[in-house]
């Protein structure tokens, strides 16, 4: 299923966060991001409509399995993806910015033939 590379972003993210902090709450994706609350107050909405995250009573942001699937994806994509521009010379500011464009728009077949390369 395709879906926007906003929300591809925002799972990405919420994928980040659980993994450093535990929980996720939307004030947390307000930081990372540096997005308005309802900026992401919105998004959250969204993604919780279509069925990528759960939200708890708490405002605990907790993946789907549909979302963190995506989530996983992107972010498998842009390690892997910056990783390989750094070994390769770039700059890694360059780098993660350009991993981050590229994520959202390779095709399947593309990354795997980088990733078989890369390993």
């Amino acid at each position: 299923m395709k879906i926007q590379e906003s929300a591809e972003n925002y799972l990405e993210t919420i994928l980040i966060l659980k993994n450093r902090l535990g929980v996720v709450r939307s004030i947390d994706i307000v930081n990372e991001l540096e997005f308005t609350k309802p900026s992401v107050s919105v998004a959250m909405k969204n993604l919780r409509e279509n069925g990528y995250i759960t939200v708890s009573p708490e405002g605990h942001i907790s993946l789907t399995e549909k979302g963190a699937q995506i989530a996983n994806t992107i972010y498998e994509r842009h390690t892997l993806i910056s990783n390989w521009l750094i070994a390769l010379g770039v700059d890694s500011k360059t780098a993660i910015e350009d991993a981050c464009r590229i994520e959202h728009v390779i095709s399947a077949e593309s990354f795997d033939a980088i990733k078989r390369h890369v390993k």
